[in-house]
């Protein structure tokens, strides 16, 4: 069986982790001076690196090698070669045990692990515990968690994983190390891609990829499963293959209406927009993308100084096609634009007729 792209290329290094430079340096610190913590809370949007990196953890608390040679140890890494690093990565290893507490929320759950976490290693030296999705957990079974937070076994390290922090007690936070993943920029996340698609020798349009990136919305597992599932069904990944599977309009399309209507060329925007409806993309993503578009053109025309946020979000020559329409910006008039759009958007969703409410916006902020 072909293993999936998301898998196979999975960092095996802290310094690997795309995006997440703050968090690498002071857990590669940590592990420099056997400093890791015995328990982490890792928090942020799906497909940031958070169940990677707990298992890099795992890695670097057992590697033989680091146990070893000292010299070794202060990279603050895995070896990636002793039998260690090699059965964690192959998920074979008895001491390393996943939960996956969306299916194991329960008490009896926590209280089989309090059980487990008291028994010493079978062959490692940490038995490391991690348990993902942990905002699924139940009240019961965080109070159950309390006190193996609060005392573990000195051979324990527990790592919980989250995309909601706020659904996490603060009784269960306050006893963890907190880390907070961010969304990965576009630009990292086509670096990425790029080499994936070297390395398997792959046909992947430049702009096809920078849409696949997009798509994703910051999650590199989401772009990487993406290009995976485009590349088993094409030889040559074009932009329009993107655009067909995601049903979702590129940044070029997107940027094209933006520009008929912020040079008020009605006629043409509406022409243009049966064109996309004909093509069968989805009008609901078009209107959202041209919100984000619009409003990212409003805010570069009042603050400059914004195009280093920017510059995280979209490719170098997005960015430029940005900054010309940012001087066609007339903030009262795009200001008024924005919200019927918005209100188009909420409309389009329960619409049968999702064309409507868009045209009617375009056609009431262009009509002389």
């Amino acid at each position: 069986m072909t293993i999936a792209i998301y898998r196979k290329y999975r960092p095996k290094r802290l310094e690997d982790l795309l995006g997440q430079e703050h968090i690498v340096e002071i857990l590669k610190n940590a592990a420099r001076h056997d400093k890791l913590a015995h328990a982490y809370l890792f928090y942020g949007p799906r497909g940031t690196g958070k169940t990677t990196a707990a298992r890099l953890i795992a890695k670097i608390a057992n590697c033989e090698t680091r146990q070893t040679e000292a010299v070794f140890r202060q990279k603050g890494e895995p070896c990636n070669k002793c039998s260690r690093c090699l059965e964690i990565d192959a998920g074979k290893a008895l001491d390393v045990i996943e939960i996956d507490a969306a299916s194991n929320r329960g008490i009896d759950e926590i209280r089989n692990l309090k059980e487990g976490i008291k028994l010493s290693p079978t062959s490692y030296k940490y038995k490391v515990f991690i348990i993902d999705e942990a905002h699924q957990l139940t009240k019961e079974a965080f109070n159950a968690l309390l006190k193996t937070l609060e005392e573990p076994p000195a051979h324990a390290i527990l790592i919980l994983a989250t995309t909601e922090y706020e659904k996490v007690p603060p009784t269960i936070t306050s006893r963890t190390q907190q880390f907070h993943f961010k969304k990965l920029a576009i630009e990292e996340i086509v670096k990425k891609l790029k080499r994936i698609v070297g390395e398997e020798k792959l046909r992947v349009a430049d702009d096809a990829l920078e849409l696949i990136a997009a798509a994703a919305e910051g999650s590199l597992r989401d772009a990487e499963s993406l290009l995976d599932q485009l590349t088993s069904l094409e030889e040559n990944i074009e932009l329009k293959s993107v655009e067909k599977i995601i049903g979702k309009v590129g940044f070029i399309r997107t940027a094209e209406l933006a520009d008929l209507i912020l040079n008020s060329n009605l006629t043409g925007a509406l022409d243009y927009l049966t064109k996309i409806d004909e093509m069968g993309y989805n009008l609901t993503d078009l209107n959202k993308e041209l919100i984000h578009y619009i409003r990212r053109a409003l805010s570069l025309s009042i603050d400059p100084r914004l195009e280093t946020l920017f510059k995280k979000e979209l490719t170098a020559r997005e960015l430029e096609q940005l900054k010309k329409h940012g001087a066609l910006i007339n903030p009262n008039k795009h200001i008024k634009l924005l919200k019927s759009l918005i209100r188009a958007y909420g409309e389009m969703r329960y619409s049968p007729f999702a064309v409507v409410p868009l045209e009617i916006a375009i056609i009431e902020n262009l009509q002389q």
